[in-house]
């Protein structure tokens, strides 16, 4: 299995920082935001992370490429020896592809197509700028439950209240057991008085490759961008099944001060 992590975003939220800094190599402790989702992938199962960047976001790249510099400036100590040496285990799974317009989430996948040409397996995409603190990793029961229901697409999901229904992509579908939902429709930032639900997409896919050809299909959507979840409906309406998980856990957004700001107080603990 691959995993794709969107991570090419300007930042827009986190100016005027964001100039200078990606809001996911943000830190959060000791680490970059983004290595949380790096490991969060390689705990479900993915043998090669793609993160797609972009050229004006130099020091994603350059975190996760190894350095032998590096070990020797902290030759002697023990602490920061270690921590180079498990990075650079982490990073021999790590690929980087650009994407160079900014045309929105679904755009972004649409980046790794070729990454991921003649996979049969489903892939898992994680946001970059989402963190899910749980005591079992989120994207681990999103593939646990796509392997139950033969290899099947799995949708992240979180329920929101109504007046925020219209900041999300929202889902529709019929319950078959506690969380767990089989889809019938998707809109992307619905109005509430056509969203079909209040639970909305949040951060964490499993989707069959069959998706790459629908972004590429399906165009611009919702504010001239490509829209993964038009992708997704459109894989519903060629007869792919599609299910939701109401994951349990927190999502943080580290993309905006204030969600930065409870991140690390939530991994502060």
């Amino acid at each position: 299995m691959k995993a794709i992590i969107p991570a090419a975003g300007i930042g827009s939220r986190f100016y005027p920082v964001a100039k200078s800094i990606p809001k996911e190599m943000l830190p959060i402790g000791g680490n970059p935001a983004i290595q949380f989702v790096v490991e969060e992938a390689l705990a479900a199962g993915a043998e090669e992370v793609i993160i797609v960047t972009s050229p004006e976001k130099p020091s994603i790249m350059q975190y996760f490429t190894p350095d032998p510099t590096w070990h020797e400036r902290v030759s002697g100590k023990e602490e920061a020896t270690r921590f180079l040496e498990d990075l650079d285990l982490i990073s021999q799974s790590v690929r980087f592809v650009f994407q160079r317009e900014q045309l929105g989430l679904g755009h972004a996948v649409l980046q790794a197509a070729n990454e991921c040409a003649g996979e049969r397996e489903t892939v898992l995409i994680l946001l970059g700028d989402a963190l899910v603190k749980s005591e079992v990793p989120c994207s681990r029961e999103l593939v646990g439950i796509s392997h139950e229901f033969g290899n099947a697409s799995v949708i992240g999901l979180e329920e929101v209240s109504p007046e925020k229904v219209s900041r999300y992509g929202i889902v529709g579908g019929k319950q078959i057991r506690d969380n767990l939902y089989k889809l019938d429709r998707l809109i992307e930032k619905p109005s509430p008085d056509i969203a079909p639900s209040n639970l909305a997409i949040a951060g964490r896919y499993v989707l069959a490759p069959c998706v790459f050809g629908h972004l590429a299909s399906c165009g611009t959507g919702y504010a001239g961008e490509y829209q993964l979840t038009d992708a997704i409906q459109k894989m519903l309406e060629s007869g792919v099944p599609v299910y939701g998980y109401r994951y349990p856990g927190r999502r943080f957004d580290i993309g905006n001060p204030d969600g930065y700001r409870e991140t690390l107080l939530a991994y502060g603990k």
